[in-house]
């Protein structure tokens, strides 16, 4: 597969330690709040599990109305949305089918998914339940839209963001706590897919106060996770567009 051209960033290695593959991926990414949210750094977990090196391309999210927003950008990722995946010829827009798509382009790395279907389906079933059910009732756009629309204050939209993130976390920590799949990490004893999804989003969740107190499973999982080289080389803090 070709290298993927870029035009400004820093390439990352992901495992500490690990070969990285001979394959360049250019990965667009948003910058402010961009670098902290939620589908970018799924993605750079992603790559930084598999060992595969990266070009990052920051895509700012407000300034001049959001640079997703502009005619170049539009035209790589019709959605302008953010984070998107260029791979030579290959475009993938879209967090979850970015991770799907590295699973399957480069199977001799580090595995995201299990074997046996009936688990793929579980990992997948996970990781849905955080993108689809809780991020996605509060991602920017949902959020500017209430204040914009319906007038709603900041104290409200944090209600909003608390509100969906707690009952999206109360019911993972029944699914996780209960099931006999569920050890280090959400599947097994190495990290995969729902991991890559869920640290996210506990990230997102002490951003906004959420209390973790009600969720041990997830907190567990959560500092394996962080124990890794591959999850503290994709936290939003390491990244070349992070304000901190």
């Amino acid at each position: 597969m070709p290298a993927a051209s870029a035009s400004s960033a820093r390439s990352n290695s992901a495992l500490s330690g690990s070969r990285c593959h001979d394959r360049l991926l250019t990965f667009h990414e948003r910058l402010q709040s961009g670098w902290r949210m939620s589908a970018p750094y799924r993605v750079r977990i992603g790559l930084d599990i598999k060992a595969l090196a990266y070009v990052t391309h920051p895509v700012h999210l407000v300034r001049d109305g959001g640079e997703q927003h502009a005619a170049a950008y539009a035209q790589l990722n019709p959605q302008q949305l953010v984070p998107t995946l260029r791979h030579g010829a290959v475009v993938v827009p879209q967090s979850l089918a970015i991770l799907e798509y590295l699973e399957e382009a480069f199977p001799y790395s580090a595995r995201l998914l299990p074997a046996a279907p009936s688990e793929r389906a579980r990992v997948r079933a996970l990781a849905q339940a955080i993108a689809c059910d809780v991020h996605l009732l509060n991602n920017l756009r949902v959020m500017q839209l209430l204040e914009r629309e319906w007038q709603r204050d900041a104290a409200q939209r944090l209600h909003w963001m608390q509100h969906w993130m707690q009952q999206g976390f109360a019911a993972l920590e029944l699914q996780l706590a209960n099931e006999p799949y569920t050890a280090s990490f959400c599947h097994g004893d190495t990290p995969g897919l729902a991991d890559c999804v869920l640290i996210p989003q506990l990230y997102n969740a002490r951003r906004f106060e959420v209390d973790l107190a009600p969720y041990p499973t997830l907190q567990r999982i959560e500092q394996a996770c962080l124990a890794l080289p591959a999850f503290d080389a994709a936290r939003p803090e390491m990244q070349i567009d992070a304000v901190v």
